[in-house]
């Protein structure tokens, strides 16, 4: 089983308060992670949504760090313990599956594909839910997860990568006018979900937006009602 998941890699997302995301990559570098990039985001948590992701202000930093799946359970429990992730308003980690890497991961250049492969402990019981956007219209898409039970979500500014170029994600150009809705939600919430959006944002129509589901394997410092005591 182990040769199953050496070649096996993993997208790790930390989402923190300001100035915590350069520290978070200083502390994944010290356990071999090969660094990583950041990105700004806002948080959409109000009133009793602080009960799930532990969010008590706006403005947020979005890390996002590629490693092999033997990485996983370490860079939770570091960072977990170094930054109290397990504290309400200290941040998250999830981390999803990679089907495959293209270019400097670990240290060399390369071209991997990989299978995630389930089993024993890693049910996968939650989902990332990325809707893209025009700017503005953000909190509607979080407006419309709420309605259906989701519990808030995170905000990214998304952008091109130059005045003069056209950036395409899914086929949908990313310009400065397009936001990133990230929303993690267990897995028995998804259809519902999804459908709200959907139907709210009109997915389906040309140029209203786009959205895609990704499994969690594991995740840290989500509080939810009813794990609560």
């Amino acid at each position: 089983m182990e040769s199953d998941t050496m070649n096996t890699y993993i997208l790790t997302l930390v989402v923190v308060n300001p100035g915590m995301g350069s520290k978070v990559l200083a502390e994944a570098k010290s356990i071999g992670v090969n660094g990583g990039t950041i990105f700004l985001g806002k948080g959409t948590i109000t009133n009793r949504l602080l009960e799930f992701f532990g969010f008590d202000e706006e403005k947020k930093e979005i890390v996002l760090m590629g490693a092999k799946y033997q990485y996983e359970t370490t860079i939770h429990e570091t960072l977990t313990n170094k930054f109290h992730m397990d504290k309400p308003n200290h941040g998250i980690i999830i981390t999803i599956p990679i089907k495959s890497i293209i270019g400097r991961i670990t240290g060399t250049e390369s071209e991997t594909t990989s299978e995630f492969k389930t089993g024993g402990n890693h049910t996968m019981a939650y989902e990332a839910v990325f809707t893209i956007v025009d700017r503005g219209l953000g909190h509607e898409v979080v407006d419309a997860a709420n309605s259906a039970g989701a519990r808030g979500a995170t905000i990214i500014n998304a952008r091109g990568s130059g005045i003069h170029e056209d950036s395409k994600f899914f086929a949908m150009n990313i310009e400065p006018e397009k936001e990133i809705v990230m929303t993690i939600i267990p897995k028995e919430m998804s259809d519902a979900v999804i459908k709200a959006i959907r139907e709210k944002m009109k997915i389906d129509e040309p140029g209203k937006g786009i959205m895609f589901v990704m499994d969690v394997s594991k995740t840290s410092g989500l509080f939810r009602e009813d794990t609560k005591k």
